[in-house]
């Protein structure tokens, strides 16, 4: 009975269409007749005709290739196969048009399946993507080759990967540290034979949701067990994961990217990493700030907010300023045995007018000590400032920090240059930014 489904954030529209079409499918044989007359109604309207403008006019999300695209051609579809028998022409033409615009979205796991809109971002585009190739299967026999996109198979290798040894995700771009349910690793699990992904998803001590039920797997005996490399690189997203060993919550993990600040719901944030120890986030990453806050959207405003700049990252800062908005930064190297692991990345598209070169290594040594190195060449001098956010309290020596959190403590020393001296500095930005109470940055 809603007037519209706010087709000018059409994720209200997709979201929307999924319940009720999920609610229509699965109690259709409980409704009376004028309840599905005003359900099919409601589809016909609210979504697939709404939908059907811009599949005509290839707009927003139909070419995009984030996670509007997914998350919107998934409501579409499922919309589209529950009133097909009574909206035989318009179902055929939206799930056409669904499955041409879909692929342009699936190349973004390629070729590891990585994600480079983040955690959050994967998750909520991956929950409707297997939606979308669950319905097809269930209602027509076939996805049409859509989860043999190259990369997606391995996906759930990067929900592995990145989750540290406290729990806590290494939340880059728009992500928050805490991790949710998400049963579609249970679907791919049982689609892809992977019983490792099965495993990850009991692990979750967060409510079950009523798909955990539908599609459970009690296979997997985690990724110890399953000899699973405890370092990984995503070279599809330019980010690198090292732990010292699997199931240990007092493991250390260390996770660095490089990646595409142009990316949708990227901070400037090239180079930047997190840190586990002990059982605690040594190094994190503030996340998101307030949607709602004035531009957050917006490239103009977007990056002038702390949590979005540079600043407010684990990353390098040169002549204070934030990286370039159109800089990229590659994996150079990668390697990984028993005793050590490292990666390093070129920042240097990230700092051009500033400086010729910027490279930043992260290596995990003997498993047990965390080294960052950072090699700058610039023709003109220029400020580099070195920054980690924390929760630690901190205590500083020159050019050592004693970060201590309950009974656990961590030692931080600057190798080079010589001189050089830590500080604790403020991260509290002004209203109306989240004030990042009990954080401060090293």
């Amino acid at each position: 009975a809603f007037e519209d489904w706010n087709p000018p954030h059409f994720l209200d529209v997709a979201e929307m269409a999924s319940a009720v079409a999920l609610g229509y499918d699965w109690l259709y044989d409980v409704l009376n007749g004028p309840e599905r007359v005003a359900v099919r109604r409601a589809l016909t309207t609210h979504a697939l005709k709404p939908a059907l403008e811009r599949y005509r006019a290839q707009k927003e999300w139909v070419t995009a290739t984030h996670n509007w695209n997914l998350v919107c051609n998934a409501g579409m579809v499922l919309a589209a196969l529950a009133i097909a028998d009574e909206e035989r022409e318009l179902a055929s033409f939206i799930l056409g048009r669904a499955l041409e615009s879909v692929r342009r979205a699936l190349g973004g796991f390629a070729p590891d399946g990585g994600w480079e809109e983040g955690p959050e971002y994967w998750h909520y585009g991956t929950q409707y993507l297997v939606y979308l190739l669950a319905a097809l299967e269930t209602v027509l026999g076939t996805d049409f080759g859509l989860s043999r996109a190259p990369g997606f198979a391995e996906t759930g290798l990067f929900r592995l990967h990145f989750v540290g040894s406290t729990g806590l995700r290494f939340n880059f771009a728009d992500a928050t540290e805490r991790q949710g349910a998400a049963p579609h690793l249970f679907w791919l699990a049982r689609r892809f034979d992977r019983p490792l992904y099965a495993w990850i998803e009991r692990q979750i001590t967060v409510r079950p949701q009523t798909l955990d039920l539908l599609w459970f797997d009690p296979r997997g005996q985690g990724p110890r067990s399953e000899g699973t490399p405890t370092d990984m690189v995503f070279r599809g997203i330019r980010t690198a994961f090292f732990r010292s060993a699997w199931e240990d919550p007092n493991a250390v993990f260390v996770a660095m990217k490089g990646g595409d600040n142009r990316a949708n719901h990227s901070h400037l944030d090239l180079g930047t990493f997190v840190m586990d120890a002990d059982g605690v986030r040594w190094a994190m990453d503030l996340g998101p700030d307030d949607f709602d806050l004035p531009g957050y959207f917006s490239r103009q405003h977007r990056y002038a907010y702390y949590r979005l700049k540079t600043e407010g990252h684990n990353a390098l800062v040169l002549g204070d300023q934030n990286q370039n908005l159109a800089a990229r930064a590659p994996i150079l190297g990668f390697s990984s045995t028993r005793d050590h692991a490292f990666a390093v990345v070129d920042l240097s598209e990230g700092y051009a007018g500033r400086a010729e070169k910027v490279w930043r290594g992260l290596a995990l040594l003997g498993r047990q000590h965390v080294l960052v190195q950072d090699e700058i060449e610039a023709v003109k001098p220029v400020s580099v400032k070195w920054g980690m956010h924390t929760r630690a309290e901190v205590q500083v020596d020159g050019p050592q920090a004693r970060l201590t959190d309950g009974s656990a403590s961590l030692t931080a020393r600057i190798l080079e240059p010589a001189g050089a001296s830590f500080e604790v500095a403020p991260a509290t930005p002004p209203a109306p930014q989240n004030p990042n109470t009990g954080i401060r940055k090293l």
